[in-house]
């Protein structure tokens, strides 16, 4: 039931009051803001203006501070609260082995009656969350410490404290528009378009059809480089987040291998096996194509990039295949996977990620699915330390005891001869290149260049590919009046690869690269 005509009217006169009218002319607080019943408008009137106040990046909660017993957090301004301070108050009410602690949060000058704050509190064992609407001390109780090396991080490096920036209406909101992103419909696609523009500023322009090129496998060599870009279903929506935090524009990739019989193949890491499990797989071309045209429902837009002839000269065809059979059916590589992003203390972090916020989400997933933790980060952390076996609660005390920092421990260059549990640990973009690497493309600087530091970006910049559009195949982008560097062979919409074929390989390529959105800047020889 929609609200009566004259709530209405005072909603829309509020609004429009908000949206022009400084908050410090006004002289008298209102009695709630405007956002706050945003809801009660029509729907046609109420969702635009959340669209426009708030979007998916609105989820992640921004780091405020850490209370600890020897340190009070200083002022910060919340969603609903302008006023904040926080401290640790150690107790042993329980009479436990290391006792506990309460959490004293005091918020006070809200911007209306009506509104409320939203915190997640963390610590290396635990995450929890809590939400204020009285503008008063609250207080947070910790029973018991789990451990005495949480009761020492908590007293030397307190207790994490993260604000939902967007407040209850717009983490709501902020939830709407995240869920379509993983959704396998056209409400999907398009979020996931409409992420990619707003927050990337990629642009989506349609292509003529046919939408799928009639190829002539007789122009394919060995080497030629594959990217693929998903947006739609579940990988359209990993593929998306990936994108935006590490400037890539698209966020699959794989190679092309041509044997001693002349027969084509596809060699890719992250292909999904009959037990469901992403591996490295070496295909019949025939076979991979015709999956993507036909099965593959993440609407994938696929490009070739030829390798130049210079540089195909070099490629040893022998070594390439030597190393994708080596490869051949183990899993793909989640242990390096977000280290490739993450080169600086806080230029690869889009707002309001940080490192804090990164060693939350860990923290989170190490409880909830430990396996799967210690295959994405824990044995990588391990490596970084110089330590064997130690979960992420004890890697966190361990960099305290260091006098480091997590975010330190992040950007830590990924090695290519590091041994996993399950052997070197690939990821689709690193599988390609580790191949390059064997077949000398990065000779004679390749002892001093680590590809799994390299995300998809960093690998279609590289000067490797054709720099002639006479030499590209006469079927490359056929039917398309915009004729790109490149062979688009798939998709709706036409690709873009800013900087593409642009840098030549150089040591230590790629270790200490910032990656802000929406320019993506990165300094030189970084």
């Amino acid at each position: 039931m929609e609200p009566s005509f004259s709530l209405k009217t005072l909603l829309t006169i509020s609004l429009f009051l908000s949206f022009v009218t400084p908050q410090s002319s006004l002289a008298v607080k209102l009695p709630f803001h405007p956002q706050d019943l945003l809801p009660l408008l029509p729907r046609q009137v109420s969702w635009p203006i959340l669209n426009r106040l708030h979007g998916a990046v609105d989820l992640l909660p921004t780091f405020v501070g850490a209370a600890s017993a020897l340190n009070e957090t200083g002022d910060w301004k919340g969603a609903c609260f302008y006023e904040n301070r926080a401290w640790m108050e150690f107790h042993n009410k329980t009479g436990s082995e290391f006792g506990g602690g309460t959490l004293h949060l005091k918020v006070s000058n809200a911007h209306s009656w009506t509104c409320m704050d939203i915190y997640v509190f963390a610590t290396p064992y635990r995450v929890t969350w809590d939400y204020y609407l009285l503008s008063r001390e609250h207080t947070l109780e910790f029973k018991d410490w789990e451990s005495k090396a949480e009761y020492e991080y908590v007293k030397n490096r307190g207790v994490s404290i993260f604000l939902m920036h967007a407040g209850m209406l717009g983490t709501l909101q902020a939830l709407w528009d995240v869920f379509p992103l993983f959704t396998n419909t056209g409400w999907g696609e398009n979020s996931n378009i409409g992420f990619l523009e707003k927050h990337m500023g990629a642009t989506f322009e349609q292509r003529p059809q046919p939408w799928a090129t009639n190829i002539s496998v007789d122009d394919i060599h060995s080497g030629d480089f594959l990217v693929i870009s998903k947006i739609r279903g579940r990988w359209g929506g990993f593929e998306t987040l990936e994108k935006w935090v590490s400037g890539a524009y698209a966020g699959h990739s794989a190679v092309f291998l041509r044997d001693s019989e002349g027969k084509l193949w596809v060699g890719e890491s992250g292909n999904e096996n009959e037990q469901g499990e992403d591996v490295i797989a070496v295909l019949p071309w025939d076979e991979w194509w015709e999956f993507e045209l036909n099965k593959d429902n993440s609407n994938p837009h696929i490009a070739l990039l030829p390798l130049h002839p210079d540089v195909r000269a070099k490629f040893n065809e022998t070594a390439a295949w030597e190393y994708a059979l080596s490869m051949n059916g183990k899993p793909y590589g989640y242990h390096n996977l977000i280290f490739s992003w993450i080169d600086t203390l806080d230029g690869n972090y889009p707002p309001p990620l940080d490192a804090h916020l990164v060693a939350s989400f860990m923290t989170v997933w190490n409880h909830i699915q430990p396996e799967y933790a210690a295959n994405m980060w824990n044995e990588a952390l391990n490596k970084r330390l110089g330590t064997q076996g130690l979960d992420l609660p004890d890697i966190l005390v361990e960099v305290e005891k260091r006098g480091s920092s997590f975010g330190k421990l992040l950007t830590i260059p990924e090695q290519d001869d590091w041994l996993y549990t399950d052997g070197k640990s690939t990821s689709c973009i690193a599988f390609v290149l580790e191949m390059y690497k064997e077949a000398g493309l990065f000779d004679p600087i390749s002892s001093s260049v680590q590809v799994t530091e390299f995300t998809i970006k960093d690998a279609y910049t590289l000067r490797f590919f054709e720099n002639n559009s006479s030499r590209l195949p006469k079927w490359c982008n056929d039917g398309d009046d915009v004729k790109l560097p490149f062979c688009q062979i798939k998709g709706q919409y036409r690709m873009e690869l800013p900087e593409y074929n642009s840098m030549d390989p150089y040591p230590h390529m790629n270790e200490r690269c910032p990656s802000l959105p929406p320019k993506y800047f990165r300094t030189q020889n970084c």
